[in-house]
């Protein structure tokens, strides 16, 4: 079935994904050198390489709002230096300047770094851009001690797209930003629902 969505709900979705972006902005705002080699729930990643994972997705996804998301070298994850927050917020400058540009949710995506090797409509590729960056705040506040705060609408919309990442062994391979899914606990909150859904425990850090 042809993907379908209305401008007037893509143009929600780039609101709620921008949102997302900005409060992962606020809380990369607070790293300092220092604390790049802190332990993240990615668990293959210190905080300085998930932040250089972060600003290499931006520039993957504003390379591919552009058409030119099949270049491999668009989603080259650059080095952990004392840089990089600034490179970050760049990129992610970048990322929503690209979505902004967008005339609706047809455009084709290419996401090489996705399992299906079939382009994604726009409507779908700003979800996982969404998803992508709560999951990704959630681990930034969680390797600073921090709690992460966000709009119910936000968490709302990126828990229907958390459910419908494909679950499977693609998220074992290494460098994989998710882990399979854990058991969701009956009445668990909309964050910790996204946060096992991608495979994370939400208790991380907290003991």
């Amino acid at each position: 079935m042809p993907f379908t969505m209305e401008p007037e709900a893509f143009d929600r979705l780039r609101r709620l994904d921008a949102l997302a972006v900005r409060i992962s902005l606020d809380l990369a705002h607070r790293i300092t050198p220092e604390d790049f080699a802190r332990p993240t729930p990615c668990a293959a990643w210190t905080l300085g390489e998930l932040l250089a994972h972060l600003t290499a997705q931006h520039l993957g996804f504003a390379a591919a709002a552009r058409g030119r998301g099949g270049e491999l070298d668009r989603w080259a994850v650059g080095p952990v230096t004392a840089d990089l927050p600034k490179r970050h917020e760049a990129a992610a400058a970048e990322a929503l300047a690209a979505f902004g540009e967008l005339a609706g949710p047809e455009p084709l995506f290419a996401l090489p770094e996705f399992s299906s090797p079939f382009p994604f409509p726009a409507g779908q590729a700003v979800g996982f851009h969404l998803v992508d960056a709560v999951a990704h705040g959630w681990d930034l506040a969680a390797s600073l001690g921090l709690d992460y705060h966000a709009d119910p609408e936000l968490l709302d919309t990126a828990l229907a797209v958390a459910l419908a990442v494909p679950d499977g062994d693609s998220r074992l391979a290494p460098g994989s930003a998710f882990e399979p899914a854990l058991p969701a606990d009956p009445g668990s909150s909309p964050l910790d629902r996204i946060l096992v859904a991608l495979g994370r425990s939400p208790q991380w850090g907290r003991a």
